[in-house]
């Protein structure tokens, strides 16, 4: 249970402790899940090899992540590309804006992490 210091609507919430963890198939990362106010907020951490069709499509159920994500890559690169076939690659400090309809991999071999602010709710969860 994450320890949750509350004060005047402050809320404070050490990283080490989400209100929820979810992994990803065969042990390739996870998403940390944070409930701060009316805002949830994640921490992914992806691993080398990590790729969206083949780690979280299974427990979406879905043919590409239905998520809008926003938010920063901290670590580690990431390629997305949308259903019409464009594509992004992220990196290090920049901000990422990732519509519904996508697929997504990790390049290299560094672990990604990111911290996502807007398509957490319901990623990696069964639909």
């Amino acid at each position: 249970m994450s320890t949750v210091v509350e004060k005047h609507n402050l809320v404070r919430k050490p990283a080490d402790q989400p209100d929820e963890t979810r992994p990803f198939v065969d042990g390739m990362g996870r998403m940390q899940v944070y409930e701060l106010g009316d805002l949830i907020v994640g921490k992914g951490e992806f691993e080398p090899g990590w790729k969206w069709s083949q780690h979280v499509k299974p427990i979406a159920g879905t043919d590409s992540c239905k998520a809008a994500h926003t938010g920063l890559i901290l670590q580690g690169r990431m390629m997305v590309q949308m259903d019409d076939g464009s594509q992004v690659e992220y990196g290090p400090n920049d901000f990422f804006y990732m519509p519904p309809g996508h697929d997504a991999w990790i390049i290299g071999n560094e672990r990604c992490v990111v911290i996502d602010v807007t398509g957490v709710a319901k990623y990696a969860k069964p639909h």
